[in-house]
């Protein structure tokens, strides 16, 4: 069965921060849309002007799209009300300024996030719960 972009929206909001409560949930929400939207380098081609779904199955990009060896996948998810509901926040354009312009996230199990995403493409620009969210550096628009 294929998901709807809404439903496969909500799936990875769940799947990759579920657990992060609402405010991470609405920052990893607004990042893929940073993506979505991003005017230039990679995600600008991948989203080909505003394509979701191209962004969320973008390969190599989110752990909750892989299914070999990985059990905590989209696939696997039963999203709830609230995943729906910052699935349609995000989609009609809203943003949480505690991300800004970010374009890239991950758990550093850490405690310390590291000043720049690899290749030093982009900056950290805040945590939010377990995640380090980064804002593209002028490096990025060469992706």
């Amino acid at each position: 069965m294929a998901f709807t972009d809404r439903e496969l929206f909500a799936r990875l909001i769940m799947c990759e921060a579920g657990g992060e409560g609402e405010e991470g949930m609405r920052a990893v929400a607004s990042v893929i849309m940073n993506r979505v939207n991003a005017e230039n380098g990679e995600f600008a081609r991948v989203s080909n002007g505003g394509n979701v779904r191209a962004i969320i199955l973008q390969p190599d990009q989110f752990t909750c799209t892989e299914t070999e060896n990985n059990t905590q996948n989209i696939y696997n998810m039963n999203p709830t009300d609230i995943h729906y509901e910052i699935a349609d926040w995000a989609l009609s354009g809203n943003r949480s300024a505690s991300v800004g312009n970010s374009l890239f996230f991950f758990n550093p199990y850490s405690s310390q996030c590291p000043n720049f995403f690899p290749s030093k493409i982009g900056i950290i620009y805040n945590r939010i719960g377990k995640h380090c969210f980064y804002a593209p550096t002028e490096a990025y628009k060469d992706t």
